[in-house]
């Protein structure tokens, strides 16, 4: 099995307190490299013996014993004259001089040698001299170190990282980052289907030394830290590179700990970075956590740095949702801050031209028609990145009716959150409904706070059939307009309503009078009769009641009243505890269906 064929590393993820993985250090030290390779001459160019164990031990409670070998080794101190002499050639046949040569050389590479250095290092000791003196750094050897471990899970954990017992390398990271990690093929195929088939299955490799070079040496320790001893060692720095490693190795338990780190760790200003990597590593509930956080931070995450280094299929995604908490306009001024990074990463000029090629089907999804005539006029119109005629068509879309069809969708976005529900105010449907350019009105109030994010109108009863209709919410008393919308719906000649949203929520104080208003141009249509002057809607989740009371509005109204006329739906949502600003101005989903008027 290829052991690392991606030459690709996922980036690190940056958050406000950055911190390192642990105190874990691999083993790729002088005195490692050194033990290693065996035994090495005296200071005086004295043969020694190569028979004790080579591989470097931690000391009791894991903590190494270090030592300086001149002259003969202690196993060699007893030895006859004709022992010591035969024990000697011996060592100078086989090894020529090797471990001399190792201990120099490891002694003067740095730590982040490379995997072409390290194996380059290892090919050449064969040929070092036999008669070189050097001093050889060795750690003791600990004999019984398992009495000292009480449990299983403190033998496995002993090992993490260590050269005892050890029977496989890996050669992590690439260029001078790379890392000579030891391993333990058992307990790797214990924790990993990828690691068994690697050392056991119908391809499995015989290599001691394995590369990785699409793995950070970081996230490869807490994969085998997590792997030897359950223990979980991650943070800001090292939280994407060890989900992608436990991706790599599949290690499902270790990818949910970095899941979970993430979660508890999302905020607007890291929100689209996470948003970026979740869905670059499949992880669907995360990309969930991370839209919603968008949904109800808008403004902050588009203000956020990382926003602009996002890719463009993260970008429709987000442009696609109902959702935003945000004024259009500000999401046109952070698709333009988008496209200028974009030709900067494309080493693009950043003409008008270049920012509409990089942006592509995101500008599309860019709703200008919500924007009010000024914001448009002020921003998009002057920008240069539309084209005269859309700048036309939507210049016409603002200022006529019936209005032209434009190419940009005119949908409202929508994030008020709450159960759907609906409240009948009307008895029962009859027809028909003439209109000749006045307004339908009715008055109401409620008893607490919430916004009206559009109504419910009666359609034709001629069959299908579109309609051209101004909407408004007016507050009685001062007659000032608090929202209003130019807009039009189509319907399907059936007794149903149908949805007309305001481009923005209006809200709605406890006992105070407003006037419901929309002024429809199309055929005759259907109306509701049996209407009632008072209606409480108590929501499934919570319990609260919300109480609308209804009176005549005076005046030419068409004909509505209390008990039968046109406007059968007033669409509220009750004022949420945790809205912003912004979500107040520009967004509901979800909204609560109430049959009013």
């Amino acid at each position: 099995m290829a052991a690392g064929e991606n030459n690709s590393r996922p980036p690190c993820l940056g958050f406000s307190s950055p911190g390192p993985l642990g105190n874990v250090q691999p083993s790729n030290s002088a005195h490692s490299a050194a033990a290693t390779n065996g035994a090495s001459g005296g200071p005086t160019g004295g043969p020694q013996s190569g028979a004790r164990r080579t591989n470097p031990q931690p000391g009791p409670g894991g903590v190494e014993g270090t030592g300086v070998a001149v002259g003969a080794p202690p196993n060699a101190q007893n030895q006859t004259p004709q022992a010591a002499a035969q024990s000697a050639a011996v060592a100078a046949t086989a090894a020529g001089g090797m471990a001399t040569a190792a201990t120099n050389m490891t002694a003067t590479m740095p730590s982040n040698a490379s995997a072409g250095a390290v194996s380059a290092t290892h090919s050449s000791l064969s040929s070092a001299p036999a008669a070189a003196a050097a001093v050889l750094v060795y750690r003791e050897p600990v004999y019984n170190w398992q009495a000292t471990k009480s449990t299983v899970k403190e033998r496995f954990a002993f090992l993490f990282n260590n050269e005892v017992l050890s029977d496989v390398h890996f050669l992590v990271g690439k260029g001078m980052g790379v890392q000579r990690i030891p391993a333990h093929r058992f307990i790797l195929a214990v924790g990993s289907a990828v690691f068994d088939a690697m050392f056991n299955g119908g391809m499995a490799t015989t290599s001691t030394e394995i590369e990785l070079p699409d793995v950070e040496p970081a996230a490869f320790l807490a994969l085998l830290k997590f792997l030897y001893s359950d223990e979980v060692q991650i943070g800001p720095e090292t939280v994407m590179t060890t989900l992608y490693t436990a991706k790599k190795y599949a290690v499902p338990a270790l990818e949910a700990h970095c899941v979970e780190f993430l979660k508890k760790n999302l905020r607007a200003d890291n929100a689209f970075m996470l948003l970026t990597q979740a869905r670059l590593f499949d992880e669907p509930q995360l990309a969930s956590l991370c839209l919603e956080n968008i949904d109800k931070n808008t403004g902050d995450a588009l203000a956020a740095e990382g926003f602009t280094d996002i890719d463009l299929d993260t970008l429709v995604a987000v442009l696609e949702r109902d959702t935003l908490g945000v004024r259009e306009v500000r999401l046109f001024g952070a698709a333009v801050r988008w496209a200028e990074s974009e030709t900067q990463r494309q080493q693009l000029q950043p003409t008008p031209e270049n920012k509409r090629r990089v942006l592509g089907k995101a500008l599309a999804l860019i709703r200008f028609p919500l924007m009010t005539i000024e914001e448009f006029a002020a921003g998009p119109a002057q920008s240069s990145i539309l084209m005269d005629r859309e700048v036309v068509s939507l210049f016409l879309h603002f200022t006529v009716n019936p209005k032209p069809w434009v190419e940009f969708i005119d949908r409202p976005r929508c994030c008020l959150r709450g159960k759907e529900c609906s409240v009948t105010r009307f008895g029962q449907v009859e027809s028909r409904w003439g209109y000749s350019g006045t307004s339908d009105r009715v008055r109401f109030s409620v008893n607490r706070r919430i916004f009206v994010v559009g109504f419910g109108l009666y359609g034709s009863i001629h069959g299908p059939t579109d309609y051209q209709v101004n909407i408004q919410i007016i507050h009685t008393d001062s007659n000032i307009v608090l929202g209003q919308n130019d807009t039009g719906f189509s319907c399907d000649g059936s007794a149903n309503t149908f949805r007309v949203m305001f481009k923005e929520p209006v809200e709605i104080l406890p006992n105070v009078n407003y006037t419901a208003c929309a002024t429809l141009k199309g055929p005759d249509s259907h109306y509701g009769t049996k209407g009632m002057r008072r209606v409480t809607h108590e929501s499934s989740a919570t319990g609260t009641k919300t109480c609308f009371t209804f009176c005549y509005a005076a005046g030419n109204n068409n004909g509505t009243s209390v008990e039968d006329g046109q406007l059968p739906e007033v669409k509220p949502k009750p004022k949420h505890s945790s809205f912003t600003d912004e979500e107040k101005m520009a967004s509901w989903s979800n909204h609560v269906l109430i049959n009013l008027f």
